[in-house]
């Protein structure tokens, strides 16, 4: 090997031990400011991360501060860029979601500022409380209601009545759906009230003849509300009901039920 040969040589080792000890070449440093645009994450985000300028693997979440493993540039980056979430005030609670009996109440509000770089996450931003409803129309729900089969439907005349006094005070008829929530067991002894099952939808005709002075039938119950009934005419057969559809101007169906 020749002179010029051995200063070569040895030119360029001491060229290697210089960039070795220097490091990656500029322009080859990671971290968080390269992860453009999201340089930060918040909480714990594996996915988050970069290199070192020692070419390891580091994070930008932060999470990365308890286990000390973030980026050289974490804390000029992501935490003077932080933006904590703002959620504004709350809205005012709604009504109760039942008009008699248990409910609940809710009430929400808005994100005005999202967080960003890892700022604090937001709050909650809806709340529910239990309520009574106490609505006036829950003494309706209050009384029970009377009822026989269809076939006791008559066309009731009173000869002592004059004919333009029974126009006058006859009102049309209505109908009401429920769903059959509970009937007891002395109900199986009659065809009629045989009926009356459980979880079956029943049509009853509240007739203009039988109205009271508040021109409804007594226990025609509250819409999505439990009300209790008797079979007028069957001792021990009742039960309760949840009232599904009214109708006004309606005829029920045959084989269904009046009140009384």
């Amino acid at each position: 090997m020749g002179d010029w040969d051995v200063a070569g040589y040895f030119c360029g080792l001491f060229c290697c031990m210089c960039l070795l000890a220097a490091g990656p070449l500029g322009g080859a440093e990671g971290g968080c400011g390269s992860r453009e645009p999201h340089r930060c994450c918040p909480g714990r985000n594996n996915a988050c991360s970069d290199y070192s300028q020692r070419r390891t693997p580091c994070y930008c979440d932060t999470y990365c501060e308890k286990t000390a493993d973030c980026c050289e540039d974490y804390h000029a980056v992501c935490q003077m860029s932080a933006i904590d979430c703002v959620a504004s005030p709350w809205g005012p609670w709604s009504k109760c979601s039942s008009l008699c009996g248990t409910g609940s109440r809710d009430r929400t509000r808005q994100v005005t500022v999202p967080p960003r770089n890892g700022g604090t996450p937001c709050p909650d931003l809806k709340q529910r409380r239990g309520c009574l409803g106490d609505d006036p129309v829950c003494d309706t729900a209050k009384e029970v209601a009377k009822i026989l089969p269809d076939s006791f439907k008559r066309d009731f005349k009173d000869p002592w009545r004059r004919p333009h006094m029974l126009r006058k005070e006859r009102l049309p008829s209505y109908c009401i759906y429920f769903r059959l929530k509970q009937v007891s067991a002395a109900c199986r002894l009659h065809f009629w009230s045989s009926q009356l099952a459980r979880e079956r939808r029943v049509c009853v005709e509240c007739q203009g003849e039988v109205v009271g002075s508040k021109k409804r039938c007594q226990g025609d119950g509250l819409q999505r509300t439990r009300t209790f009934w008797i079979a007028a005419s069957i001792v021990g057969c009742q039960g309760s009901w949840v009232q599904e559809l009214l109708q006004e101007n309606c005829v029920c169906p045959q084989l269904s039920f009046i009140f009384v």
